[in-house]
């Protein structure tokens, strides 16, 4: 799968099911996602996956990259 499709697919998870932490999942980060869910029964991961999905579908690849997956 090229980088492109990686980037909107964290990025529209981040966005719909950004408060239990698929996003997390999705890109590795098991120990982040563990702690959407420990916490998604207040608002605070829903708002930073809001942010985070946000920030990533703006990323280009290279950054995506960059950030994510070095």
């Amino acid at each position: 799968m090229d980088s492109n499709k990686k980037r909107v697919t964290a990025g529209v998870l981040a966005l719909l099911l950004g408060g239990i932490g698929v996003h997390k999942f999705y890109l590795g980060q098991i120990g982040k996602g563990i702690a959407y869910i420990l916490f998604c029964w207040t608002v605070i991961p829903e708002i930073l996956a809001l942010i985070e999905g946000i920030r990533i579908l703006c990323m280009n690849d290279a950054e995506f990259q960059g950030k994510y997956f070095s």
